[in-house]
């Protein structure tokens, strides 16, 4: 397991007119150097020199770091029969050989001088779909199940392209990312064994509980 690619943002006019730019095109870089944000979403990204352009949903602590599988964007290659450089998805971390669907919420991982830690999963949103330009983008994306990985620093330091991935201990539950991802776009019978096991930051465990209360 390693990182492929390093990936800062190219500021872009956002594709669905909602913010005045988007962070979403990443770019390679050599490498990247990352600090902890603060904990709150529009306390910026991780990963310094990094563009964010809806403060309201993004950076902070629980999305420092966004990685996703170049074996995902291979396959996305093929079903859009589209090129899809590394950082086509907004990814700071192209990785290759860890399955980020399989991977444990929580799960801590070495990486360069960095140890990161699996936080939650992405919700893809308009910003996503008018940058992909793709009939129907948001659903496929959903269906296929592979949202990649945003992570939290627990140790900032720098990530270099080729740095191994090591994976440290093991989380005390079972739900991995695709059952949060899952879970998060309206399963409500993962979301339930999400809520039970209690390992989602504290506001996203709260949008599943709330999600969860009958209606009446």
């Amino acid at each position: 397991m390693k990182v492929l690619s390093t990936n800062v943002a190219v500021r872009r006019d956002d594709p669905s007119n909602r913010h005045a730019y988007t962070g979403i095109d990443k770019k390679p870089r050599p490498h990247i150097e990352l600090a902890v944000p603060g904990p709150n979403y529009g306390d910026g990204s991780g990963v310094v020199g990094d563009s964010i352009g809806d403060h309201q949903h993004h950076g902070g602590a629980e999305k420092a770091v966004y990685a996703f599988a170049r074996e995902e964007l291979d396959y996305w290659q093929d079903q859009l029969s589209a090129t899809l450089p590394s950082g086509s998805f907004g990814e700071n971390l192209t990785t290759l050989g860890i399955d980020w669907e399989q991977t444990l919420i929580n799960q801590r991982i070495r990486v360069g001088g960095a140890l990161l830690e699996v936080s939650i999963p992405r919700q893809p949103c308009a910003t996503f779909a008018g940058w992909m330009n793709t009939r129907g983008w948001l659903r496929s994306f959903t269906q296929r199940g592979d949202c990649g990985a945003y992570l939290r620093i627990i140790e900032p330091g720098r990530i270099t392209s080729g740095d191994e991935i090591t994976l440290i201990g093991r989380p005390d539950h079972d739900i991995t990312m695709g059952m949060a991802f899952a879970a998060k776009m309206g399963d409500k019978e993962l979301a339930r064994r999400v809520v039970d096991a209690g390992c989602l930051a504290a506001v996203h465990h709260d949008q599943l509980v709330k999600r969860l209360q009958p209606r009446g």
